[in-house]
């Protein structure tokens, strides 16, 4: 199993902790009861976090015609909105929240050069929250597609989440399903689109970040 380079940290204290806890119980009070319900619960957090910071395989879309999921996690938001940071018009919002129980890397849901970057910090809103995506910890990310068509990705940190990862900057070029983030712990993604595209998926859909596609246009 790959481990992705942001739980590096996080896992190797985890191991410290996770396993001094039920030691020391052992050293001042030996095996009991206690002692075997704490283990367990040691080692099933810890197999959490290694859930949480796996690099699954997957089959990657790559066509021009389709944006694709920018995460792992479920829709809950569709609707028309105003975007009012950077495309300064009405959109099409598609919002995926990443639950503790997913991985937590961000991909392009396009092809195309980076147009717009901006961070921005925040509070630490529950992810489904309406206001978290005005008031979270966020990064918002435009990217050109080469037909001229833009699209917007914003990260927003979660109440859990309280730190937001990115690896572009304005001017790069990015390919379809290459990542871009990494959000620790609950949090979301919203997506911006043109309203000609035609959104595939529904509410409550299931998404895996660079195979489900979002819409085509």
């Amino acid at each position: 199993m790959r481990l992705h380079k942001e739980g590096t940290q996080t896992l190797l204290l985890g191991a410290v902790v996770l396993t001094g806890l039920p030691l020391t119980v052992h050293h001042y009070f030996g095996e009991g009861l206690f002692f075997y319900i704490l283990g367990g619960l040691c080692l099933t957090t810890y197999f959490l976090l290694l859930n949480f910071f796996r690099i699954p395989e997957k089959n990657l879309v790559k066509d021009d015609s389709k944006i694709v999921a920018p995460c792992d996690g479920k829709v809950v938001v569709i609707e028309e909105v105003f975007e009012p940071e950077h495309l300064k018009e009405n959109r099409r919002q598609i919002s995926i929240f990443m639950s503790p129980l997913n991985v937590h890397n961000n991909l392009n849901s396009i092809a195309g050069k980076v147009s717009y970057f901006k961070y921005h910090p925040g509070k630490y809103l529950v992810a489904w929250h309406p206001k978290s995506s005005t008031e979270n910890e966020r990064t918002s990310y435009s990217i050109l597609h080469k037909s001229g068509r833009e699209i917007l990705q914003r990260q927003i940190a979660g109440a859990l989440a309280r730190r937001i990862c990115w690896y572009v900057k304005p001017g790069d070029e990015v390919g379809q399903g290459e990542e871009y983030g990494f959000i620790k712990f609950g949090s979301r993604v919203d997506l911006f689109i043109p309203l000609d595209a035609k959104v595939l998926v529904e509410l409550d859909q299931v998404t895996v970040g660079g195979e489900t596609v979002i819409a085509s246009w």
